[in-house]
């Protein structure tokens, strides 16, 4: 299970500037999801994602700190990781994911790792560097965006794994230089023991400078939660938000 965090902004800035005060209250939430880090940063005006990511609390880890103060972008997405049971801590089984211009973040866990395996396009399947789940959805993910385009291609990948594979949860966030689609798909009751009600439900704030979105389990006064079984879908350029049927 873990924690994600994504921004896109008018200006250029760092994760922590984007967030604001409450961004060291996120942070804290790697004293659990303590098994990696990882940030994403794709610019508007760029055409290759950039990620830097460790497999260590991001709390602890000075490579975390220097992440965030040179991670400075239009753009960005942050990953906390509490490995799944079974699955090493390591650093290729650490999110983000990224191809090209698009990178990829999860929560939650397809049963079993290699379900999505043989939905991957022959193309994409060298590309898998890790043990995952996860990095196996992210693929899935860019086989579908490769056949019906960036929106349509989250959203069938979405609704095939609702259809046909066993999950906790597939919340997820996938930014292009263009677009950002954040997918909001989950069974609470399958959410860890410990856990909030609240545990998958993920928030957003849209505003005159642009928009967050992150998992809870902190400060987030005044955000709106994201309905279970919707995606948003955010426009980079004009900034419009769209809230989407899965």
């Amino acid at each position: 299970m873990c924690r994600l965090l994504g921004f896109v902004s008018h200006d250029k800035q760092t994760f922590d500037h984007a967030v604001g005060t409450d961004f060291n209250e996120f942070v804290t939430l790697s004293s659990v999801h303590c098994d990696g880090w990882g940030v994403a940063t794709i610019n508007h005006d760029e055409s290759v994602a950039h990620v830097i990511r460790q497999p260590e609390a991001a709390e602890k880890s000075q490579g975390f700190s220097s992440a965030i103060e040179k991670s400075i972008s239009d753009g960005g997405l942050l990953h906390l990781r509490w490995a799944t049971a079974g699955l090493p801590v390591s650093e290729n089984n650490t999110h983000p994911f990224a191809y090209q211009d698009i990178s990829f973040i999860h929560n939650g866990a397809t049963y079993p790792p290699a379900a999505l395996e043989a939905q991957i396009s022959s193309e994409l399947l060298p590309l898998i560097q890790g043990d995952t789940d996860s990095e196996r959805y992210f693929y899935f993910v860019i086989s579908k965006i490769e056949e019906l385009g960036f929106v349509e291609g989250c959203k069938a990948a979405a609704n095939y794994i609702r259809d046909f594979v066993d999950y906790s949860s597939i919340n997820a966030m996938i930014m292009n230089e263009n677009q950002w689609v954040v997918i909001c798909e989950h069974h609470p009751d399958r959410a860890p023991d410990w856990a909030p009600d609240d545990y998958y439900e993920l928030k957003y704030k849209a505003d005159k400078d642009g928009v967050l979105v992150a998992s809870t389990g902190w400060n987030q006064p005044d955000w709106t939660t994201l309905p279970n079984h919707h995606m948003l879908v955010i426009d980079r350029a004009s900034f419009a938000v769209q809230v989407i049927p899965l």
